[in-house]
């Protein structure tokens, strides 16, 4: 979509290329607004960690720090335009996407799937790793996007009546600010692809910079991960009994609840968490 021009990494072997002019700003990175706006993504994944390592269970980490792996894989990706780095974005996001699904259904205090809902998880996990790495072109883009979205619209209704249920109106506003950056983040992703020419090349030439669309949805999807992450946390914490509450780290928010919970056993094994 944007320019061809060949910079450090060589030509782009990727299946998609974005709304930003290739090696405009450095001859190292091909895409430099989206390759700075995926940082967050890593910062956004380290804090979900730091601020919450005492408080949440393994698998609320391993999302936490899924995040920050799509964050690498999409920094490496945007400065190389290589398909390589490409599948070190993309497929970390389905893991993620599974985990928050897995998260969402084995949401009661005692597991209630047993081994097969992992295990089928994990076997459409290597299925669409498979069909994503080894097909190429407008096929490939496909397959990642019908795959990847059906997991995540499936986690963000799912979301909704979580909150819906919630009596708590701090967990409910901090719902719809999360959905809200999320949803605008959707429509920035989607603008980027759709009117590319005019972002990148009618804007420039009446004297207005492309504003980067794609980089606003790293930024975006961020911010609303992070507050529909804390949505389910705070659900999953009445669950167990741990009296959740929602605090904040300076502005950034975050959940807290009863470290143990007198009268409610735990499933503790590695799957569980």
């Amino acid at each position: 979509m944007s320019s061809s021009t060949v910079g450090f990494w060589g030509p782009s072997t990727s299946t998609v290329d974005w709304c930003e002019t290739n090696y405009q700003h450095l001859f190292h990175v091909g895409e430099l607004f989206n390759s700075a706006s995926s940082l967050v993504l890593v910062l956004v994944g380290l804090l979900g960690i730091v601020l919450h390592r005492h408080v949440l269970e393994r698998r609320f980490l391993l999302a936490f720090a899924l995040l920050s792996v799509v964050g690498v894989g999409s920094t490496a990706f945007h400065a190389t335009l290589l398909r390589e780095f490409q599948m070190l974005d993309e497929l970390p996001m389905l893991y993620l996407a599974i985990v928050i699904v897995y998260i969402l259904l084995e949401n009661r205090p005692q597991r209630r799937f047993g081994n097969w809902l992992p295990l089928l998880l994990v076997g459409h996990a290597v299925l669409v790793t498979y069909l994503t790495a080894f097909t190429r072109g407008t096929a490939q883009f496909f397959l990642f996007q019908v795959s990847f979205a059906s997991l995540e619209f499936y986690a963000l209704g799912r979301t909704y009546f979580l909150q819906r249920r919630s009596p708590d109106a701090k967990v409910k506003r901090l719902f719809r600010l999360g959905i809200a950056a999320y949803a605008l983040a959707i429509v920035l992703w989607l603008s980027d692809i759709q009117f590319c020419p005019t972002l990148n090349e009618t804007l420039p030439a009446h004297g207005f910079p492309n504003p980067q669309f794609h980089a606003w949805w790293h930024v975006l999807v961020s911010c609303g991960f992070y507050a529909l992450l804390l949505v389910i946390a705070h659900d999953r914490l009445a669950t167990l009994g741990r009296q959740p509450r929602l605090a904040s780290a300076g502005w950034i928010p975050r959940v807290q609840g009863l470290s143990h919970t007198p009268g409610v056993k735990e499933t503790r094994t590695a799957t569980s968490h």
